[in-house]
């Protein structure tokens, strides 16, 4: 095979409608085929790539040397000029055609109590919005913004900001160290919600050097980065690293996408976006969401459950970790680079439980009422991390706009930081950066204070909004989109009884 031949788009369309899993990387054509399978990101990371220039995906994903390695699986170059991004059949149901995304949709009139028509209208009103807030979509102006990120992106390298501050860290493990240290104190001294508090914000602080380094932006080597990130998430707080980054990949990559990212995929509790109304069908998750009675209840008061969901969250971790490593996506991860993984994470969660659940809570705690109340304070007090987590996304745009929108875009687009003073950055742990870490995902987190500058005056040189807001406007936000989305729900189940009232029709599900 000539592996420096010119393909054609149509023979690139060929290659993906026989099944072939081609991407774009720089000026290459590559076929991974073989790697699909082998990626320790997991497949869906490279299931939404497919016939898309995914250059700026892959270079911000991966550390340079891991980029070279990409050129192996080249099978020729791509057509001069702009590649037009096709629709990757994983967000093609079941049409399987090679295609480029069609133009958005333009809202028309409120369409009465049709709920399907009113779930369209509601969608492309938020399209039309994001259409004249954010520059056009045209290829040469997106592509424009793609290069201006390139050297954004090579500013940030030549500038030192992917070098790890050790310095800091250790200033994090003094701290985790406190913590802990008082929690078992007051556990001694049988000040057992004292010691929940501390055990609380322990497991808060803690998983936020989990997050750095399952990104491989402590070391920057796979194996010791995958180490740290399984001591501190698997056996320090009984939460499997190989879901969060199974699931984690696929939300950086498709942000805020309601079929496809699964960080938003929360009904019939929560619903951000009125494409949950018709029903989704996740790519993650491979199960349909369908939109029920349940839904009809729940969601339109999910701005007051918000809270009080995100303070028991972590129970539902522990649910999805144990599915994760059980599961057949979990052992696909098999790798010659990753299948110690999920053994590891199995021997360490079962240790988490050993000494969380039996040695300290049967053995040490004297009552039931104790126990009870231990548990429910030590994980409550983690709430502000899952309210954290949800602050950045659940507030943005959940439109699909164009295949031919830049990643850089894209990601400022669904992404919102939030401000604080730099004194209060061990609160929120790098998370209240989430559109710069958005846009450079291994750049370590203490860096990213820093790399905002940079980020701001790309916005200024693009015309892309960004979105800053502190905390309490930030947490407004969230609530006022949660409040919108459960207005119309309220609204279709009136028009819902009205038409069954009338005519026997059932708009809604």
């Amino acid at each position: 095979m000539d592996r420096d031949r010119t393909l054609t788009a149509a023979a690139v369309d060929a290659l993906i409608a026989d099944g072939h899993i081609i991407v774009i990387f720089e000026d290459f054509v590559l076929q991974l085929d073989s790697w699909l399978g082998k990626h320790p990101g997991g497949r869906l990371a490279i299931l939404h790539m497919v016939g898309k220039d995914a250059t700026d995906e892959m270079k911000a994903y991966h550390t340079p040397a891991t980029c070279k390695t990409m050129k192996a699986f080249r099978i020729g170059l791509k057509p001069p000029g702009i590649w037009t991004n096709r629709t990757p059949p994983i967000r093609r149901g079941s049409d399987q055609t090679p295609q480029e995304n069609p133009p958005p949709a333009t809202a028309t009139e409120f369409p009465g109590g049709n709920a399907a028509a009113y779930t369209d209208w509601a969608e492309n009103r938020e399209v039309d919005k994001d259409t004249e807030g954010f520059p056009s979509l045209c290829p040469k102006v997106q592509e424009e913004i793609a290069q201006k990120y390139r050297a954004l992106h090579q500013r940030v390298r030549d500038e030192g900001f992917y070098e790890c501050p050790y310095l800091e860290y250790g200033k994090e493990l003094a701290r985790y160290t406190t913590l802990f240290a008082a929690s078992m104190i007051a556990l001694r001294y049988e000040w057992y919600m004292t010691s929940a508090c501390f055990l609380g914000l322990f497991w808060h602080q803690v998983m936020f050097s989990a997050h750095d380094a399952a990104h491989g932006a402590i070391t920057g080597n796979f194996k010791v980065d995958s180490l740290i990130a399984l001591f501190v998430a698997d056996f320090c707080c009984g939460l499997s690293i190989g879901w969060w980054k199974s699931s984690h990949n696929v939300h950086h990559l498709i942000t805020n996408h309601p079929e496809h990212d699964p960080d938003i995929q929360n009904v019939p509790l929560f619903a951000t976006s009125p494409s949950f109304f018709r029903g989704i069908r996740s790519s993650y998750y491979d199960f349909t969401f369908a939109w029920d009675a349940v839904a009809d209840f729940m969601v339109p008061y999910q701005k007051y459950t918000y809270y009080p969901i995100m303070g028991i969250a972590r129970f539902n971790l522990y649910l999805l970790s144990w599915l994760h490593v059980l599961s057949a996506k979990s052992a696909s991860l098999g790798s010659s680079k990753a299948w110690w993984i999920r053994p590891v994470e199995m021997a360490f969660m079962s240790c988490y439980w050993y000494i969380f659940g039996y040695l300290l809570l049967w053995c040490t705690l004297p009552t039931w009422t104790i126990r009870v109340a231990f548990v429910l304070v030590s994980h409550i007090v983690t709430m502000p991390l899952h309210v954290q987590i949800t602050l950045s996304h659940w507030g943005m745009s959940t439109s699909e706009l164009s295949e031919s929108e830049s990643f850089a875009q894209r990601q400022l687009r669904t992404t919102m930081d939030v401000d604080c003073p730099r004194w209060l950055d061990f609160i929120h742990g790098g998370l209240q950066f989430q559109a710069v870490h958005h846009l450079f995902p291994r750049v370590p987190r203490h860096n990213l204070r820093k790399v905002q500058v940079l980020v701001k005056e790309f916005c200024a040189s693009t015309g892309i909004p960004y979105t800053l807001l502190g905390f309490v406007d930030g947490n407004s936000k969230v609530l006022g989109r949660l409040g919108e989305v459960g207005e119309q729900v309220r609204h279709l189940v009136n028009c819902q009884k009205y038409m069954a009232h009338f005519s026997g029709v059932d708009g809604l599900h």
